[in-house]
């Protein structure tokens, strides 16, 4: 990773600065390499495991990391797109003032709706054809909602008015997997043009539509369009998980950093979740564990 980077990612990621490592430029290859180091890690304590996976999706940036794992991409070109990736959308959030706003919802909550009048307020600051829109489907009750700050300011003041129970600015620099990335997608498209894509030995489930990649063609026109389209992760775990009455849930292993896929996957399907496991890079499982 240090030879395709420039950097020594290791010392980042074990040392910091933390400020530094929270770069979109510096996160996304982070995830991405300690999420396949996880999986080697996994390989080790429990081959059997990975010999009989027979599906993977990973999160935004964690997608190149899943298609990687199922032999689609290698793993050092793959790096590289996610280092051009990166840096395009940090270059893309630095011009305009956006961010990314998490969003828990009563039952009655229309996102869309309020994504619209919050538009409307930006309009009337003089803000010229805003953005303010939902990016993630995390789980029933809960998105994530992208866009100019001036937007997302006007949903925490009016969180009430909207049925939103709970709202928290994450920290990012930018508005991900909206239009305001659209500068981000040639430099990413123009990679993708010069690597070699496989067929995924096993399924891989798109971000784009919550569906499985069928070819080559498809995961490069899909991973572009990811920039700037919502990441449906709620419904792909609907189509993972999809089985008949009685059918048995597979063991599910979310492997790289934190656990909030694990979280995620509890909300949208407590019978698979019952079946999952966390695998980190660095953590010593058994003695967690004990």
């Amino acid at each position: 990773a240090e030879k395709v980077l420039g950097y020594d990612l290791l010392a980042l990621c074990l040392e910091g600065p933390r400020d530094a490592l929270d770069r979109t430029q510096h996160c996304q290859p982070a995830v991405f390499v300690a999420s396949l180091a996880a999986v080697e890690k996994l390989n080790h304590q429990r081959p059997e495991v990975v010999e009989r996976c027979v599906a993977a999706a990973g999160y935004s940036v964690g997608e190149f990391a899943a298609l990687v794992f199922a032999g689609a991409l290698g793993f050092a070109e793959a790096l590289y797109a996610v280092k051009v990736r990166a840096e395009a959308m940090q270059k893309a959030s630095e011009a305009v003032p956006s961010g990314m706003l998490s969003v828990m919802g009563r039952p009655e909550a229309n996102y869309k709706f309020a994504c619209l009048e919050a538009r409307k307020h930006c309009e009337s600051l003089g803000i010229e054809d805003p953005v303010c829109t939902v990016s993630n489907y995390l789980f029933p009750d809960s998105r994530v909602i992208a866009g100019h700050l001036q937007a997302l300011e006007y949903l925490q003041q009016n969180a009430r008015k909207y049925y939103f129970t709970r709202t928290k600015m994450l920290p990012v620099s930018g508005a991900f997997h909206t239009r305001l990335m659209e500068p981000a997608v040639e430099p990413l498209a123009e990679v993708l043009k010069s690597i070699e894509i496989q067929k995924p030995l096993l399924c891989v489930y798109s971000n784009v539509d919550g569906k499985k990649y069928m070819h080559s063609k498809h995961i490069r026109k899909l991973l572009v369009k990811q920039v700037v389209s919502p990441v449906l992760w709620e419904q792909t775990m609907h189509s993972m998980y999809e089985r008949k009455q009685g059918t048995e849930f597979p063991y599910t292993y979310e492997v790289g950093p934190g656990n909030q896929l694990g979280t995620i996957l509890r909300k949208c399907n407590l019978k698979a979740w019952k079946q999952y496991r966390h695998v980190d890079a660095l953590k010593d499982e058994e003695a967690a564990e004990t």
